[in-house]
């Protein structure tokens, strides 16, 4: 709005020195004129007259005292004509151009202005948002914010800040696909970022009846692929995982937002949420005893493709984790054994665990291994790999090294 007023008033103040500055400077310019041609004239006259004399004088029709008498008064009437003529250069009997044109023009100046103004401008939504500030005394209502949005959306359809401003809006009356029509606007025109894929997946997510469709799943991971500390994107997979049961998952999300340190998330709100899902972790899965050990552990037997045997040494090392198939995966539990008794059965268990994040019951986990000839987790040309996805903890699995890296 601020680009438009100063566009308009430069645009006002050049077309006005265009209109007045060529007026005043012909009117000068004609009295200037004026002045010079009368004086000009003066002078003429009077050398042809010192010219006449001067044959007389040439001739003995007069002797010199009386040419110089005639020429003195010649000199005298020269300088009165020339103070004269100054003097009447001051009064305005010069026909100067009038000012009805100039006056003309800048009026349709003022006009053109103030249509672009009216055209381009946000004339029509502010109009609007003052009429109900003067017709409802207080803060706006919700409806009545979105309301002035879509007036201003359609003076401003270019604007990707307000779309999603639009969106979020929509989402706080449960007016789903309106917020995910809002989102794809904002997408349209500033491009595809993080910050408003997580939206528009929560948005989705609602209108699914909170269902983590193929659709919404899509769009979490690839928010999550452009930034994976995106708290809009993070707070939907926590929320997710909170109402399926999965308080360990929730929490790590709702963490990774709290440790990435953003200004622009309510951290005490998440952290009441972190809470709650600890509370919740605690009535559900309380401390693993010796006896139910075993519902928390899972059991990986472990071979080699016999097409790739000969990629095996014996001092090769091999490392096996678990972890989540929710994004973000975080491993859970790990452990690296050398690649010499293979095949091998591994168990893992919250003795292997990486961090506080406990394996629990009927989690279901992704377990991956990699035979590695470089000691190094990452796997590597010349490394073998082999993954079983969907395995339930306290299941026993069977993983195959199937994968040369090259």
């Amino acid at each position: 709005m601020t680009t438009l007023w100063i566009f308009l008033a430069l645009f006002i103040l050049v077309s006005i020195l265009l209109i007045w500055l060529p007026h005043f400077r012909q009117s000068t310019l004609l009295k200037t004129q004026t002045k010079t041609v009368r004086n000009q004239t003066n002078l003429t006259l009077f050398n042809q007259r010192i010219q006449v004399l001067e044959q007389e004088l040439k001739d003995n029709l007069l002797d010199q005292h009386e040419f110089d008498s005639l020429k003195q008064e010649l000199e005298i009437g020269l300088l009165q004509d020339i103070k004269q003529g100054e003097d009447e250069a001051l009064l305005p009997h010069t026909q100067t151009k009038g000012l009805f044109w100039p006056s003309l023009m800048t009026l349709i100046v003022l006009g053109i202005s103030g249509y672009l103004y009216s055209s381009i401008g946000a004339y029509q939504a502010l109009e609007w948002a003052n009429s109900v500030q003067h017709q409802k005394k207080g803060p706006l209502s919700m409806m009545d914010r979105i309301e002035m949005m879509q007036a201003q959306a359609k003076v401003q359809p270019d604007n990707s800040q307000l779309w999603f401003s639009l969106g979020h809006a929509y989402m706080a009356i449960n007016q789903y696909k309106n917020a995910i029509h809002a989102f794809d606007k904002a997408i349209a025109l500033a491009g595809v970022h993080a910050e408003l894929l997580g939206p528009k997946a929560t948005a989705m997510y609602y209108d699914a009846q909170q269902q983590l469709t193929p659709e919404v799943q899509s769009l979490i991971k690839q928010s999550l692929t452009l930034n994976p500390t995106d708290p809009s994107t993070l707070l939907l997979v926590g929320m997710d995982a909170f109402l399926n049961g999965q308080y360990q998952a929730a929490i790590d999300a709702w963490q990774l937002i709290l440790d990435t340190n953003q200004d622009n998330i309510d951290r005490e709100a998440i952290t009441n949420a972190i809470n709650n899902a600890k509370a919740q972790l605690e009535e559900n899965h309380p401390q693993v005893t010796s006896e139910n050990a075993a519902d928390t552990s899972l059991t990986i037997n472990i071979s080699v493709d016999k097409a790739l045997q000969a990629h095996v040494n014996a001092d090769d090392t091999l490392f096996i984790f678990a972890r989540t198939l929710t994004a973000p995966k975080t491993p859970l539990v790990a452990t690296k054994i050398s690649a010499n008794p293979l095949p091998e059965q591994v168990i893992l268990s919250n003795n292997d665990r990486i961090g506080k994040r406990a394996l629990t019951k009927g989690e279901t986990l992704e377990i991956i291994a990699v035979l590695s000839k470089h000691n190094t987790l990452r796997p590597q040309p010349g490394d073998l790999k082999g993954q079983v996805i969907n395995v339930q903890v306290s299941e026993t699995v069977k993983l195959t090294l199937d994968t040369l890296i090259k």
